[in-house]
């Protein structure tokens, strides 16, 4: 007879498309935070928590792969057959809070947000289910004053991290002359394409793309949002004939003529050397458009707000090529690029890219109270401005642990006890070694593997003199890395002081450093 088979052992392994976060990793990012809250906080923006949960119906239609309405996310049907899924982001729910609350909330609401979000995507190098949001959000505020407003706050909040001026640029643009550029671009180019006029076959042919190209609204907002990726000559082909990107795969192009292209191209590099000039470019490519001059002119105003608060190009611009693909934008949009180098995997210099993103979105809260609730604001990606800080040697630094205070008798633990707690008291971090105490050896690499700055002893012999000794770790490894057999004699990394004088030593040496 087989004997049973003993139960299969679960796999100790972090699920594909996600990620486990360490000591280190939590408490920069915690700081970081801490920063960026500071700002919002001074702008009058209020901290809110939202469910991670919530129902499908309440996240819409609004992800990122609007192909596949509702799919991308983490969802199940609850027993009463509701269908809930983890949040996405952090704006559809607070559209949710914003009309669930909207007698008890004040007009304007102002609030920030920041926490984990989960799509279900296909994984990637960089790319996780799982990753953190920072978003700050105004809702009810007509005017692109609170537009500009978020813009000179996402600036402040960069630069409050560690992110120097002249190492990012806050682009600006509007969804409503991209709409604009899309309604008139094909007009426009036919004027100097075709300067004798159509036949009345090809004027027909012109009308039914007119009216395609209107159609294909969002998806040529998605190809130009790959500018920055793929080039103007990428761009190029995608809005043509397709393209066979790196892996060798076919991609679909939409199709529009060369003229219409060559139009599109324009747009995206009507950029000038100043927000003048580039908003004098953008009214003639939109010229045509009602829709896309009143975009200019809210572009027009968001540079003069801006300017009068000393926000200059060196800081934020006026820039035609931030689409940002996202259906939902109804105005501004903006990105925050950072524009120093780092070396990619394999050396070679690259800019870091975009890390925050944003824009207005008049028509989301509307979903829920039928009523248009203008709103606008800004996420960033925490993984990736913490990355960029790493880059910058402004973050990832060696940390130290705790100050380890040593076993030495077990049935006076109490005393060491004592010792931790005076200098928590003093606002040092510290702890007591609760492993197997036998083995000093093995407290010592403890300590070393919690990265400690110090480590107190005291045996029965230390403790009748009323006395402890004192070991400077960080010290001591420098000398035995660096220092010669006479600089070790002179710079002894332990010490012996009385037991009174404890946390005034353990200061000493953290503050030394």
């Amino acid at each position: 007879m087989a004997k049973d088979k003993s139960p299969r052992r679960p796999r100790a392994e972090t699920p594909k498309g996600f990620r486990d976060y360490f000591g280190a990793e939590v408490t920069e990012r915690k700081a970081m935070l801490d920063k960026i809250a500071e700002v919002y906080h001074r702008y009058g923006f209020d901290p809110l928590e939202t469910s991670a949960v919530e129902t499908v119906e309440a996240l819409g239609k609004f992800l990122p792969d609007v192909d596949r309405p509702n799919e991308g996310v983490f969802g199940w049907q609850d027993e009463d057959g509701d269908w809930l899924a983890l949040r996405y982001d952090l704006t559809a729910p607070l559209a949710r809070v914003a009309a669930q609350f909207r007698n008890d909330l004040p007009s304007p609401y102002r609030r920030y947000a920041m926490g984990p979000v989960w799509r279900n995507e296909k994984p990637g190098p960089g790319r996780f289910r799982q990753f953190y949001q920072c978003d700050a959000d105004t809702v009810g505020a007509p005017s692109v004053a609170a537009d500009a407003e978020i813009c000179a706050m996402l600036s402040d909040a960069l630069e409050e991290v560690g992110i120097p001026r002249g190492d990012y640029v806050v682009r600006v643009n509007n969804r409503k002359v991209l709409n604009g550029i899309v309604e008139s671009v094909a007009e426009i180019q036919r004027e100097s394409a075709f300067p004798k006029g159509m036949s009345v076959q090809g004027a027909a042919e012109f009308q039914e793309l007119k009216a395609r190209l209107v159609a294909q609204t969002d998806n040529v907002m998605r190809t130009l949002d790959k500018f920055d990726k793929i080039g103007q000559a990428g761009v190029a082909e995608l809005l043509g004939p397709g393209r066979t990107d790196q892996s060798g795969a076919r991609i679909d192009g939409l199709g529009l003529p060369d003229y219409v292209i060559r139009g599109f191209l324009a747009f995206l590099n009507a950029r000038g050397a100043t927000n003048a000039e580039t908003i004098s470019r953008l009214r003639e490519v939109v010229r045509l458009s009602p829709t896309g001059m009143e975009g200019v002119d809210e572009l027009e105003t968001i540079a003069a707000l801006l300017d009068a608060q000393g926000y200059g190009p060196d800081r934020i611009v006026i820039d035609p090529s931030v689409v940002r693909g996202l259906g939902y934008y109804t105005g501004p949009v903006f990105e925050a690029e950072l524009t120093f180098e780092i070396l990619d995997e394999k050396g070679r210099k690259r800019q870091f890219g975009s890390v925050a993103g944003g824009g207005r979105y008049d028509d989301l809260v509307k979903r829920f109270t039928g009523q248009a609730v203008p709103a606008t604001g800004v996420s960033i990606g925490v993984d990736r401005l913490l990355a960029a800080l790493r880059a910058k040697g402004r973050a990832g630094g060696e940390s130290h642990g705790p100050v380890v205070v040593t076993v030495m008798d077990r049935d006076r633990m109490a005393d060491y006890q004592a010792m931790a707690s005076e200098l928590r008291r003093a606002g040092i971090r510290a702890e007591v070694y609760l492993g197997n105490p036998k083995n000093f050896g093995n407290q010592l690499k403890y300590a070393d593997h919690r990265k400690s700055p110090v480590a107190i002893i005291q045996g029965s012999a230390e403790a009748e003199r009323g006395v402890v000794l004192i070991k400077d770790l960080a010290l001591g490894a420098k000398i035995a890395a660096e220092a010669s057999v006479e600089e070790w004699k002179s710079q002894p990394a332990q010490s012996e002081v009385a037991r009174a004088d404890l946390v005034a030593a353990v200061r000493a040496i953290l503050d030394r450093g």
